[in-house]
């Protein structure tokens, strides 16, 4: 990944992970290799858990700890209400954005015509 998808993706990160759990319950290194098999390979779990603390801390996810047979138990992430409205509010901003940045690529894109 370069630097602009590195910067742009911190921006977007929470709305993926809260996108993720909105499928299913989840650790932390289970999402960090979900995304790294949707090609953020540079991902770092380090990043990914710092986030999950985050979200638990705003209380946007449910926490729950589940026997782990290597090692300590693992904390098992689900979406909760707040996390799906903020979710929601997520794909809002994110349509809004998106269209946005293809109106003004299509703008900026097509041939100049005569006169313009």
């Amino acid at each position: 990944m370069g630097k602009q998808t590195t910067e742009m993706l911190k921006g977007t990160l929470e709305g993926i992970v809260l996108a993720i759990l909105a499928g299913r319950a989840a650790y932390g290194y289970e999402i960090t290799n979900w995304l790294r098999g949707q090609g953020f390979t540079e991902i770092a779990e380090g990043t990914i858990y710092a986030l999950l603390v985050r979200i638990e801390q705003r209380s946007l996810v449910d926490v729950e700890k589940v026997p782990s047979a290597k090692g300590p138990p693992r904390k098992v992430y689900a979406l909760n209400a707040d996390g799906q409205e903020s979710l929601n509010e997520f794909w809002k901003t994110w349509s809004f954005l998106t269209e946005r940045i293809e109106q003004l690529h299509d703008q900026t894109t097509r041939p100049q015509e005569q006169g313009d």
